[in-house]
């Protein structure tokens, strides 16, 4: 999933998302320890999957509280 598909999805999608990597994650990190893994670069690609998530998500947080704070702020006289 690109980036950009990841910025077009709701934060609901998003958060189930990045659990659903951690998920895979921890799968393939126990796959590495207990087997061999076929292709090792998984496990750079899910953590760079779940980084990107969690930028996206922080974005949005701090848009929120930017427009929130925003729209309580008093307006001047």
């Amino acid at each position: 999933m690109k980036t950009k598909e990841m910025r077009d999805k709701e934060t609901d999608h998003l958060r189930l998302e990045l659990a659903e990597q951690q998920k895979h994650l921890f799968t393939l990190r126990s796959q590495a320890v207990t087997e061999k893994l076929e292709d090792p670069s998984q496990l750079g690609k899910a953590r760079r999957v779940i980084a990107q998530l969690k930028t996206i998500l922080r974005q949005r947080e701090i848009e929120a509280q930017k427009s929130k704070a925003a729209g309580t702020q008093p307006a001047k006289s």
